[in-house]
């Protein structure tokens, strides 16, 4: 299978438009061989977390090229500059996520880095999309998908506004952040967040997840109305199993 034609297959935003129920695999331990392990397995994505992540740009390249055959890359951008964006899209990512989003300007800021011209500016170029050639290019851009993380009380406070924005795939909620954006809020409270960015995405259309550490609240996430949720992350995983494999040996 050809680059250009893996942008196809495992295209991010067809599956977005499908409309089904989105399991990702998390990795932030900066590993292209957990990568492919990971996409072996078929889930519906797999995000490569730039951002607090262990990814430096040769693995990062090294993890597209390995999993891209086999599942959807989605990137998450170490923030929201034009060059972070670039650097997940130039190594051939079926979808970025722009961190810590709070205002619609920075949402259209996202679609402008993310969209060739005349839809917005990014540059041409990296060396797998052109791999494809200049036409394989282009269209390989068309396939990308888009999406904001809004994970602060600010983001909540504008969900509506950034989910209006045009040229948005989906939009996420980063948990973590939002929790410690939400200082002394309870689970509930967290919960109330949640469902506001939710509606507000789903009255423009827009699939909307949030970042779940298991399969369990993956499933609990699903039942609430989210449409993409983490079904495992790489470094609880290895925590976990390092832990019951010593607990086994005990003696």
């Amino acid at each position: 299978m050809s680059l250009a034609d893996a942008a196809f297959v495992h295209s991010f935003r067809r599956k977005l438009r499908a409309g089904d129920k989105l399991r990702l695999a998390w990795l932030a331990l900066g590993s292209p061989a957990l990568a492919e392990l990971a996409a072996a397995c078929e889930p519906d994505g797999i995000v490569l977390d730039l951002q607090h992540g262990l990814w430096d740009r040769q693995a990062l390249e090294a993890a597209v090229g390995l999993a891209g055959h086999r599942a959807p890359v989605i990137v998450r951008a170490a923030d929201l500059s034009p060059m972070a964006i670039a650097t997940g899209l130039d190594a051939g990512a079926s979808a970025i996520m722009a961190p810590l989003v709070e205002t619609a300007a920075q949402a259209r800021d996202l679609v402008r880095a993310g969209r060739y011209p005349p839809e917005g500016a990014r540059s041409g170029g990296g060396v797998r999309p052109l791999g494809a050639g200049l036409a394989g290019m282009l269209a390989m851009g068309r396939e990308v998908a888009l999406g904001v993380m809004i994970e602060t009380a600010a983001g909540v406070a504008a969900a509506d506004a950034i989910c209006a924005v045009p040229g948005l795939d989906f939009i996420f909620i980063g948990t973590g952040d939002l929790a410690l954006s939400m200082s002394g809020a309870s689970a509930d409270e967290i919960d109330v967040a949640c469902a506001r960015v939710r509606d507000a995405a789903v009255r423009h259309g827009l699939p909307c997840g949030r970042f779940t550490p298991n399969a369990k609240t993956a499933r609990a996430a699903y039942a609430a109305g989210f449409t993409i949720a983490v079904a495992i992350n790489d470094i609880d995983l290895a925590r976990s199993g390092f832990a019951a494999a010593l607990d086994d040996a005990r003696f």
